[in-house]
């Protein structure tokens, strides 16, 4: 399953974990956007500094950090 943490500086927000086996990635125009099959389901400003981490299990069940973009 396609997953993604999100992680905010100290103080600027709470991590958030997403996960759903149609998610992608897209950044555009200083934006982070997580969308399903039926459209943008997450967005993260450019400006709030946080980091956008792939994370999906591997055949041994470890997560493995496959795609990483810093927003700020």
């Amino acid at each position: 399953m396609t997953a993604y943490l999100i992680t905010y500086p100290k103080g600027q927000g709470e991590d958030t974990h997403i996960e759903d086996p149609h998610l992608t990635l897209t950044l555009h125009r200083g934006w982070a956007i997580l969308s399903d099959q039926h459209g943008p389901c997450l967005v993260v400003p450019h400006s709030a500094g946080a980091t956008v981490t792939r994370i999906d299990p591997d055949d041994t069940g470890n997560d493995t950090s496959n795609v990483q973009a810093n927003t700020g």
